[in-house]
């Protein structure tokens, strides 16, 4: 069954786009709807086995993938060479790779916090550069930036929460900064999304991540899909005006937060959209 995206096939025809984290997850619905689109893709991330794995679900051969440390500047710079060499253009870059884990600021290592920084904020920023010198700096292109909501803080996980500040800020900056080149930058900030990433997590946080559906005003988990349409539409031309924002797709708990004055009866009016055929809830959730 082919992606049901609710853009217009072609789309993004004749344009090439980068996705790292494409192995699994988020990354991996993105480049399934891109495909449907038309875009030429090239998947980035650490193991190769899983960009092979998503290749070959495009049935597409001509889709590049690159295995790389995203942390590593040399590592990432040649990532875009090659991506040049296969593809000859970056028209747009989704920022997609990150890892984090659940721990008190008193329980975290030094090597865990840079760790958790490195992959959330430095890799955003070494992708990002190589890219806009590589090509966007002369001809243009969008980039899009896959972070969290860190406004409030991040107890629990304030490696995560400082990384995703920086992150964000860069776009911000990245966005002014590099205007002038035609180049657009942008970030998503994904709520509570039922995605393979939910099985990584320690048992210990099951049960916050089955119950969060209370404090979310829609009253349910988000879907894959609905992050990758986020992001397809801040890479597409209907966003030709639209940079320097963190679009926040929660189901309104950004919005909600803590309130003691209402409480969001239940309901379930809030239909998920899931556009990806091969999608597969986490298991923690079944």
């Amino acid at each position: 069954m082919p992606y049901n995206s609710v853009f217009r096939p072609d789309l993004f025809a004749g344009r090439t786009v980068v996705v790292t984290g494409g192995g699994s997850g988020l990354g991996r619905c993105t480049a399934h709807e891109l495909k449907s689109l038309g875009a030429r893709l090239a998947l980035i991330g650490r193991t190769p086995e899983k960009l092979d794995r998503v290749k070959e679900e495009l049935g597409d051969a001509g889709t590049f993938t690159f295995a790389a440390d995203l942390r590593d500047e040399t590592q990432v710079k040649a990532m875009i060479d090659g991506v040049l060499a296969w593809g000859g253009r970056i028209d747009g870059l989704v920022n997609n790779a990150g890892g984090q884990f659940p721990a008190e600021l008193k329980d975290i290592s030094l090597n865990g916090w840079n760790a958790v920084v490195a992959n959330n904020m430095t890799a955003t920023f070494l992708v990002s550069k190589a890219v806009y010198l590589g090509w966007m700096k002369q001809n243009g292109g969008a980039i899009v930036n896959v972070g969290a909501d860190f406004e409030l803080g991040m107890p629990g996980m304030g490696h995560n929460g400082a990384a995703r500040a920086g992150q964000t800020n860069f776009t911000y900056t990245a966005s002014v900064e590099w205007a002038h080149a035609g180049v657009r930058v942008n970030s998503v900030i994904p709520g509570f999304i039922a995605s393979s990433g939910f099985d990584r997590y320690p048992k210990t946080a099951h049960d916050v991540l089955r119950g969060v559906k209370k404090r979310i005003p829609l009253k349910r988990h988000g879907t894959e899909s609905e992050i990758a349409g986020a992001i397809v539409y801040l890479l597409s031309d209907a966003a030709a005006y639209v940079t320097g924002i963190s679009l926040r797709v929660d189901g309104g708990l950004h919005n909600y937060g803590k309130s003691s004055f209402y409480e969001v009866p239940d309901h379930d009016r809030s239909k998920p959209f899931n556009g990806f055929p091969l999608y597969r809830p986490p298991k923690v959730l079944e």
